[in-house]
């Protein structure tokens, strides 16, 4: 199955969780870049993840002010690779975020399948990275992998933090437990996974005005593209599978997602 194959909606999508800096795109990045707008994708948020990476993201961003948006963090890998020049990096993501040059603090958050920094740390390097983004007043792209519990109750405790629930894999209480904390909620190629009626459960139960659609390319591509390399342009085989399982027009599904990504991330609506 290839790119033609998809259904576009007439209302543009972004892709709010992509990394195009990934080695992966090194053989054709401009022009995947360059066909977002005809693969019905209007813009992709390119997630940088640690400061050298952030620095390329925001290279690419420069280079693509009307295709591209970018975020940079410390997520619990780069922490973890930090180790203790953990503080020195923090001074250097804000240098980074004073440029003004990203839309959002992220992706950081908990990483709990993985063994990386202590639960504690992780925490507390969370927490660190959500006071930046409040300083700020930059909303927030959270990674959070079997630690739920612990990503709630940090949540809780920054009670000014805002933003988004990337890669969202929980069941319908732990959605309920985000919604109630007033973050959004964002779906990728998971949603079509052999066994994950729970996530498809959960999914359906997100307030449209707190919905948003993603890749997270170059991984998790979406059914029926599993075994290739993600990219923005599947975002749309992710928002047609969410408008089936939600019963809702693909395209009012696409004018509520682009919506909420251009009002949390503050970009320019395409329309």
């Amino acid at each position: 199955m290839d790119l033609s194959s998809l259904m576009l909606p007439a209302v543009p999508l972004v892709d709010t969780h992509c990394h195009l800096t990934n080695g992966r795109f090194d053989t054709d990045r401009e022009a995947v870049i360059a066909g977002l707008n005809e693969r019905g994708v209007c813009r992709a948020i390119t997630i940088g993840t640690g400061i050298a990476d952030g620095e390329k993201v925001r290279a690419l961003v420069t280079a693509h002010p009307d295709r591209l948006a970018g975020t940079v963090g410390l997520d619990p890998f780069s922490c973890h690779e930090a180790g203790p020049d953990f503080a020195a990096h923090l001074t250097a993501l804000e240098r980074l975020v004073e440029s003004r040059a990203f839309c959002a603090v992220g992706e950081i958050g908990l990483e709990h399948h993985h063994q990386v920094n202590p639960h504690d740390l992780q925490r507390d390097q969370f927490a660190a990275q959500l006071d930046l983004a409040i300083r700020h007043d930059l909303p927030v792209v959270i990674h959070v992998r079997e630690a739920h519990p612990d990503c709630l109750e940090v949540l809780r405790a920054h009670p000014q933090a805002r933003g988004v629930i990337h890669s969202f894999d929980g069941d319908a209480t732990e959605v309920r437990a985000y919604l109630d904390l007033g973050w959004h909620i964002s779906l990728n190629g998971m949603l079509g996974y052999k066994g994950n009626d729970y996530l498809r459960e959960a999914a359906k139960t997100v307030p449209s005005d707190r919905l948003l659609v993603e890749t997270d390319a170059p991984y998790l591509p979406p059914m029926p593209f599993r075994g290739r390399r993600n990219e923005p342009a599947l975002v749309a085989a992710t928002a047609g599978l969410l408008a089936d399982l939600r019963g809702e027009r693909l395209d009012d599904l696409a004018a509520w997602t682009t919506a909420n990504a251009c009002r949390l991330f503050r970009l320019p609506l395409p329309w």
